[in-house]
Formats: C-alpha cells, sequence, structure tokens
C-alpha cells in the first residue's frame, strides 16, 4: 500500500496521517511518499516505516499565482513519471492519497492499474464554488473515499453529490496523554491561557490575543502562550500580531514559544484552551486535543469544531470572533472552577472512547480492504 502526503510537518492532517500509515501497517506493507524533508520522517521511520521523498504537484494558495501555477505545473511535469514508477513497485495493492490537494496521484493510480482512496480532511464552504469544484478532482478520480467529519462529507457532496455513495466518515483518532491528569485544583496566580495552532488569520489567534486584552481591561490577571508557527508567505501576519501585542501593552503576557511537535506539556500548565477559529474547520483536532488533556475549553461554534466539541459539558461553542463573549466564556470556566475542573476529566474520558486510535484503526482498515477487494473483484470479472 503506499501512502501518499502533501508535507511533512507535524501540524493537524500530519499527525492524523501519522496515525493512519501506522494503522495500514498492520495490515499492508506500506510505504509513505513525501514531497520532502520534515519533522514527520522522522516520526514515521522511529514506527518502523518505509519513507521516500518524490516530487509531486500539491495544489496550495500560491497556485493562484502564475509563479505558483508554473510551479504546479513542473512539479506534475517532472513527477509523473518518478510517482508511477513508485505505485507499481509500492502500490500494487492500493494508493491511500491523505487530503484532496493530490489529484495528480489517483488519475496516476489509474493508469498503474491499482486502486486508490482519497482521504478528505478540507472542508472550506466559504471558498468559490468553482475552486471547490476543482479541490473535489482528487475524491473524484478515486475509488472510495474517506471524510474526517460528517460536515467535511457535505460541503465535498454539495460541489460533488454523486460522491456520497462511495464515501464513509471515519473520526480521526488522537492518541492523547497515557492518562489523565486534571487542571491545577486551585487558580492561584494569573489565569493560564492557551493557543494552539498554526498563526494563521483563519485560525484566529489574533481573537485569542483579543480575548486576553478584554481580560485585562476587566482587571482579570491573566496570561497567553502561543504555540505555533506561520506558513512560508505569512510572516508578516506574526509580525502584525506582535505588534498588537506590544501595542497593547501585552508584552509581558503573551509569550510566543513557536512550533512543538509535542503539545500536551503545553496542555498540562494551561487552565483554558482557546480554539478561535474564524474560517470553516474540517475537524477539530486541537479541540479534541484540549479536551484530551481534561482542560475547560472554548471553541469556535461553526463547521467541525462544533462537530468535534459535541456532548462535553466543560467546552462552551461561542460564536467565532465575539471577544466580549469570549472573555465572559473565560470568566465563567474561571468563576466556577471546581466544576469546570471536574466535567473536563468526565470529558476527557469520554474523548479517549471516541477517538481511540484501536477503534481508528479498525475502522481505516476495514474500508481499504473493502477498496482493495472490490477492485480485485471487478478485475476478476473483466478477466
Amino acid at each position: 500500500m503506499l501512502v501518499v502526503h502533501p508535507g511533512a510537518e507535524l501540524y493537524g492532517a500530519d499527525r492524523v496521517l501519522l496515525e493512519s500509515a501506522t494503522a495500514l501497517a498492520t495490515a499492508f506493507d506500506v510505504t509513505v511518499a513525501l514531497p520532502g524533508p520534515g519533522p514527520l520522517v522522522r516520526e514515521l521511520e522511529g514506527r518502523g516505516l518505509r519513507v521516500v521523498q518524490v516530487r509531486m504537484p500539491v495544489l496550495r494558495n500560491a497556485a493562484m499565482r502564475p509563479r505558483g501555477a508554473l510551479r504546479l505545473l513542473a512539479d506534475a511535469v517532472l513527477g509523473a513519471l518518478p510517482a508511477l514508477r513508485l505505485i507499481r513497485r509500492h502500490g500494487r495493492a492500493g494508493v491511500y492519497v491523505n487530503t484532496l490537494t493530490l489529484p495528480s496521484w489517483p488519475l496516476l493510480a489509474r493508469l498503474a492499474g491499482s486502486p486508490s482512496l482519497c482521504h478528505v480532511h478540507e472542508a472550506e464552504a466559504s471558498q468559490p464554488r468553482l475552486l471547490r469544484m476543482g479541490m473535489a478532482l482528487a475524491p473524484a478520480l478515486s475509488d472510495r473515499i474517506v471524510a474526517n467529519s460528517r460536515f467535511t462529507l457535505d460541503v465535498l457532496c454539495e460541489v460533488a453529490p454523486r460522491l456520497r455513495r462511495r464515501s464513509v466518515v471515519v473520526y480521526n483518532a488522537v492518541d492523547g496523554p497515557e492518562g489523565i491528569d486534571p487542571a491545577r485544583a486551585e487558580l492561584e496566580g494569573p489565569l493560564r491561557l492557551l493557543y494552539v495552532g498554526r498563526l494563521s488569520p483563519r485560525k484566529g489567534p489574533q481573537v485569542a490575543v483579543g480575548v486576553l486584552q478584554e481580560l485585562v481591561r476587566r482587571g482579570v490577571d491573566a496570561r497567553l502562550e502561543l504555540v505555533g508557527s506561520v506558513f512560508e508567505g505569512y510572516e508578516w501576519f506574526e509580525a502584525e500580531l506582535r505588534d498588537t501585542v506590544g501595542t497593547g501593552g501585552l508584552t509581558e503576557r503573551v509569550d510566543f514559544l513557536g512550533f512543538r511537535a509535542d503539545v500536551w506539556n503545553s496542555l498540562g500548565t494551561a487552565d483554558v484552551v482557546l480554539v478561535p477559529s474564524v474560517a470553516e474547520e474540517s475537524f477539530g483536532l486541537t479541540t479534541v486535543e484540549a479536551v484530551l488533556a481534561a482542560r475547560p475549553l472554548v471553541v469556535s461554534d461553526t463547521s467541525g469544531l462544533r462537530e468535534a466539541a459535541a456532548g462535553y459539558t466543560s467546552v462552551q461553542a461561542l460564536p467565532p470572533g465575539e471577544v466580549a463573549e469570549w472573555a465572559d466564556a473565560v470568566q465563567r470556566v474561571a468563576g466556577e472552577w471546581p466544576r469546570f475542573r471536574a466535567a473536563a476529566v468526565d470529558d476527557a474520558g469520554e474523548a479517549r472512547r471516541r477517538h481511540a486510535p484501536e477503534r481508528y484503526r479498525d475502522e481505516l482498515i476495514r474500508e481499504v480492504r473493502a477498496l482493495v477487494g472490490d477492485c480485485r473483484s471487478a478485475a476478476a470479472v473483466r478477466s
């Protein structure tokens, strides 16, 4: 089984890919193809997985500009033959395409006579319909589709309704800490807020800074840690964020910690986690991580975040970007700390059941085996 992924970092979809490849390796001889080096390579190899690097076209926002479009075309042309050789050598059972940003791989799998499965992690309902139709190309060319949430599947099928009949939802595995470690019993000293994720306008770290500023204005002693880094080309946003912190008099209250592969230490020292995305999210991985860490959470009440946060009593879901309401929610947690702290412990147990790697492994392998079996049966009929 050849597993293909568009990056080698350790953010949301990358960590899910790590769990997916590990799961598939219990049933198949797995090779993982990546477009370049990065921390994900070390993690995959540490689990005994074979990793190869190959040139591949990846649909990104940069492809909308002339230089990006030329690079995309060059990657598609120059990467086609190496990819075909890779499929014929390591993907005879099938090609597992992680995310819909890799439309060339299902097409190349067809040319090589291998079945393909596209695992969809993206759901951007606000994008222009024509762009969304283009982004549906990878699943449309695939033999089977796995979506990471009902919201993701609904967004995909809005522009390509025929794909629903060969699609299934499998909720992400999230491998949490070894045990459930409750938050501190007493809120002595500053209230500790935490944001984990890309420093990106759509992810809402600017909202987290705004919430801190509002709390301080109300006389609440609070601090904020920002764990994450920017995409290449978005350095301007981090500079803008730091400027906001400085001009707001928050320099001593905000820590920019950069990217951290292991988020559990940061979650373990937090009191309240903020997931303030202002755009659609296909699935709330950071939401689930906060719940697994037994930390009260305030999250945007939208898209896949709503789905990921459903049913947890320590979670407050609020309209995106409403800073005053978010500050109210944080103060509510602080004012009713024993109740929220205890509820977060109960929620952590439920999250461990919902997102257990064993459950994910079994469901994913079932879908991939069904893909391989269906294609072998079709091949036998044709022969």
